[in-house]
């Protein structure tokens, strides 16, 4: 086999396959090939970073401060270097992980340009036989399947999307090249996380701009700035610290909880207490506020009137203020968007505001949109429309386990999990930072599972295993403790994607496991102190040489 970075290599016989070099896979990698495990990484794209590859829109960014997104496994790698924004931006963020993958030499154990395109478990051997678009075919022992859930782009079911003669761009799916704003006649199609980024950076640039919303959500300013030399060499000092903080967190973040519900101020302390958070930093406004906030509806409508307020103060013209401000959702029950400048551009005289609640979308026309009140013409269409969030990407690598049952079947109703690691009926098959997995940082919970799932190797190793998969009661009993927490606060609404909502014809179950890192690590700690009782173990693995 030549160096899998390289152009078309032989096929290859590995330990560990794992899929997707994000955040999550790269760390995947890096501990199976600590833990003496020969690895091999598929990448279907042309560099590593995951979601921090492809979107690569203007104004992506993090909305969970850097150095809490980073890696924390080398202490050396923590202390040079050195984020330059509290909130990097996409090419930071691609250069940090180029750097990683640099530092580590794990370059060499990745394939790019390598989508899978089925993966089917042979019972008799023990071993999964993965192929991929590019011609590859792979076999290892066990598959990890780090593919992320903010992965497959979304496209909304719109008429003749496909006749129009113009640009069009996902968010989700940004090219390398840059792309000329200058001049054009622009629609961003969608309000969500990533066309809140977009818009007022390319507002300036554009000759008109025309957001088509459906849904309003609640932001409030990410409040990002430069990393001062002086808090650089704060955060070297503190790095114990702030990885204990980090690695048991309930969020993942470094915010400190309040320490009070919201009727236990005075009115005119709760307003002062508001406007300290309107300018505190990103998820700061969700794990420093009040600690009622999500479970007490009078003090988040108390909460969501002082941003209404706000926008209302921002925006000039009082129909367009009023078409931002959600009615339909509480604060937290959506994910909050963290926005720099989205309100302010709205002021631009060239910049409008079509509420697709009140005027349809018609379809697509070869020059432009059309709604129930006409056409309007554009030289250029953003889709910022999201993803077929959790369940897109491993759905479509056609995953076969036991006797040909296929993933898309297993979970024809929805995603059935232990730990959001593993399904029942599919041998060491691992997905890491996929459905089940807990709202919050996502590179510290899904670290932990990566954890888990290395410490679960040698496991499997060490007693002459060939295979493991979670028995079906115990995938039964952590799907039905999703689903139970679904209904409780402070899970997200159903009609927010989490659910499903935006991908018509998708079960709409719980995407999420609402109890978080506390859960996680409690039942972690119940299968180490059994033996690994949840999971059954079989065989012993294929002598060496008749792989």
């Amino acid at each position: 086999m030549t160096s899998p970075g390289g152009a078309r290599s032989h096929d290859a016989d590995v330990d560990v396959l794992v899929v997707g070099a994000g955040i999550t896979g790269i760390y995947q990698l890096y501990r199976a090939r600590e833990a003496g495990f020969s690895v091999l990484l598929l990448e279907a794209g042309g560099g590593v970073g995951g979601t921090w590859y492809w979107n690569r829109y203007p104004g992506a960014r993090f909305d969970s401060e850097s150095y809490t997104y980073g890696y924390l496994f080398s202490k050396e790698l923590f202390e040079e270097w050195e984020w330059q924004e509290h909130f990097a931006q996409q090419p930071e963020i691609e250069r940090y992980l180029n750097h990683v993958v640099e530092r580590f030499d794990l370059r060499p154990h990745i394939r790019f340009g390598a989508s899978v395109t089925a993966a089917v478990y042979d019972e008799q051997g023990a071993r999964w036989a993965v192929t991929t678009g590019d011609g590859g075919s792979f076999g290892a022992r066990f598959l990890v399947a780090a593919t992320g859930v903010l992965s497959v782009p979304h496209f909304p079911a719109i008429d003749g999307r496909e006749r129009f003669r113009g640009e069009q761009y996902h968010t989700g799916r940004w090219p390398p090249e840059p792309v000329a704003f200058a001049g054009k006649h622009v629609a961003v199609v969608g309000t969500g996380s990533s066309g809140v980024q977009l818009v007022p950076v390319i507002a300036p640039e554009v000759a008109s701009l025309t957001v088509y919303q459906r849904t309003p959500n609640w932001c409030t300013p990410l409040n990002n700035g430069p990393i001062t030399p002086a808090e650089q060499a704060d955060l070297r000092a503190r790095f114990e610290a702030i990885r204990e903080t980090l690695d048991t967190s309930p969020s993942g973040f470094l915010h400190a909880p309040h320490d009070r519900a919201t009727f236990e101020d005075s009115e005119e302390a709760r307003l002062a207490f508001y406007e300290q958070m309107w300018h505190s930093p990103g998820f700061s406004k969700l794990t420093s506020h009040y600690t009622d906030l999500l479970f007490d509806p009078a003090a988040n409508a108390e909460w969501c009137a002082f941003i209404a307020a706000k926008v209302r103060s921002i925006v000039e013209d009082p129909e367009t203020a009023e078409r931002l401000i959600p009615k339909d959702h509480r604060f937290g029950e959506h994910r909050p968007p963290f926005v720099t400048g989205y309100y302010e551009a709205f002021n631009l005289p060239h910049v409008s505001l079509v509420d697709a609640a009140e005027t349809p979308v018609v379809r697509v026309t070869e020059t432009g949109i059309e709604t129930a009140d006409g056409v309007r013409e554009f030289d250029m269409i953003v889709w910022a429309t999201g993803f077929d969030f959790g369940t897109g990407a491993l759905l479509r690598m056609g995953i076969q386990g036991r006797e040909g049952l296929a993933l898309a079947e297993h979970w024809a109703d929805g995603p059935r999990t232990f730990l959001g690691i593993q399904t029942a009926g599919f041998p060491n098959l691992f997905f890491p930072g996929g459905p089940h997995a807990a709202a919050g940082n996502n590179p510290r919970y899904n670290g932990d599972q990566v954890d888990f799932i290395t410490s679960t190797l040698v496991f499997v190793r060490d007693h002459g295993a060939a295979a493991i998969e979670v028995t079906p009661e115990a995938e039964e009993e952590w799907t039905a403790m999703v689903d139970r927490g679904a209904a409780r606060s402070p899970s997200f609404g159903e009609r927010s994607y989490y659910f499903g909502s935006n991908v018509p014809g998708k079960p709409r179950k719980y995407l999420l496991n609402s109890a978080g890192r506390p859960k996680l690590f409690k039942e972690i700690a119940k299968v180490q102190e059994n033996e690994y009782a949840m999971f059954l173990l079989s065989g012993s693995p294929a002598p060496a040489g008749t792989r």
